[in-house]
């Protein structure tokens, strides 16, 4: 399949990647517009942040918003359902818009429907029980709802359907891509399942061709200049899919060159900010995910103290788009306590900027914050 038939090309080659961070960093709100005022604004524009760890999405919208506070993030999700956290690209966890999820979610759901299926046959759940198992979940939460996990394995225990941590995991994955479940409200450290037509209302239907244009359009908004394979990667769909999403908006493209390589932008895309950038960005932030190739952020030594392996990606102290260390946020006590683990040591402009963003960090969670010892290395 061909690519993309750009209705421009820039001329620039994208050679820098100190100007290329810059640019990429503006283009995930890093630099803090005064139009991201709302949770649901944020997420729409970045396409979802990445929640696998609550606590660590919540500040991804600190990070892009200098007005927003996370209980009002946790409203948005929990009270005014703008929010919805749900598996998404990748099968990760992600904070998005609740009025995209009539499109974005059913891109998805059916990988995820078929691996939880395939994971209950290995675990012992055969068909006929997952069958009946989903049936009860959804007249539970349709009656009861919202309800907990521990809640619904009990109901589900009544009816002789017996599920240990395992199976209720992939049982519950499965009932959320079926969609007849969706995560709701909290009931203290638990997310509840809600019924979803009841939480979400009745989504539409979106032809998928459609949906996978929709889905470049937000990614290269996000994310670009950005090549095909770092869409593919960020998206976790298969190149054909890519190919044909990037090819049915090639109107709406400019090329750009990175290198050898072709990549893509949005016409009218963000330009490069006039101010310096400086944020503390948690794990598993969505800007750190968004590429394949990720050397504009950080060389591979500095990239392996953000990602030692394990799972693990650890908060990340970016200027201008590029990694100059990692933190750490310790929330014992009654003061939040920011350290500090820069790659080398700091300027006086940019060390100035992180004391204001370790300030910024305890306006948002409610709490005063102090910064710990900075120890450069």
């Amino acid at each position: 399949m061909e690519g993309p038939r750009p209705a421009a090309r820039s001329g620039a080659r994208q050679g820098d990647p100190a100007k290329l961070a810059a640019l990429r960093a503006a283009a995930q709100l890093l630099h803090r517009p005064a139009t991201a005022r709302h949770p649901a604004d944020v997420a729409r524009a970045i396409c979802g942040a990445q929640a696998q760890d609550p606590s660590a999405g919540r500040l991804a919208f600190r990070a892009r918003s200098a007005h927003l506070r996370a209980v009002e993030v946790d409203r948005a999700r929990t009270e005014e359902r703008s929010l919805l956290r749900t598996w998404a690209m990748r099968g990760t966890m992600h904070l998005i818009a609740t009025e995209d999820a009539a499109w974005l979610v059913p891109l998805f759901e059916q990988t995820f429907a078929e691996n939880s299926t395939r994971r209950l046959l290995q675990l012992g759940i055969d068909l006929p029980t997952q069958e009946r198992a989903l049936r009860e979940v959804r007249k539970a939460l349709k009656a009861d709802g919202p309800l907990t996990r521990g809640d619904l394995v009990e109901r589900l225990a009544l009816k002789k359907i017996v599920l240990d941590s395992s199976t209720r995991l992939h049982l519950f994955r499965l009932a959320i891509a079926r969609g007849i479940a969706c995560l709701g409200p909290d009931a203290g450290s638990q997310t509840c399942l809600v019924f979803a037509p009841d939480w979400l209302g009745q989504r539409p239907r979106h032809r998928r061709e459609a949906a996978l244009r929709e889905l470049a359009r937000r990614y290269l908004r996000a994310f670009g200049p950005a090549t095909e394979a770092d869409f593919a990667g960020w998206a976790g769909l298969g190149v054909r899919e890519i190919r044909s999403a990037l090819a049915g908006i090639g109107s709406e493209l400019i090329e750009a060159r990175m290198g050898d390589r072709t990549a893509w932008t949005l016409k009218g895309a963000v330009r490069r900010p006039r101010r310096r950038i400086v944020r503390l960005l948690p794990a598993w932030d969505t800007y750190l995910m968004g590429h394949r190739d990720r050397e504009f952020i950080a060389e591979p030594a500095r990239w392996r103290r953000i990602m030692p392996g394990g799972g693990l990606l650890r908060p990340a102290i970016v200027v201008d788009g590029v990694a100059a260390g990692t933190w750490r946020l310790r929330r014992g006590g009654t003061a939040l306590k920011v350290e500090l683990e820069p790659f080398t040591d700091l300027d006086s402009a940019v060390a100035e900027a992180l004391a204001a963003e370790v300030a910024d960090v305890g306006r948002f969670e409610g709490r005063p914050a102090e910064l710990g010892e900075a120890a450069a290395g």
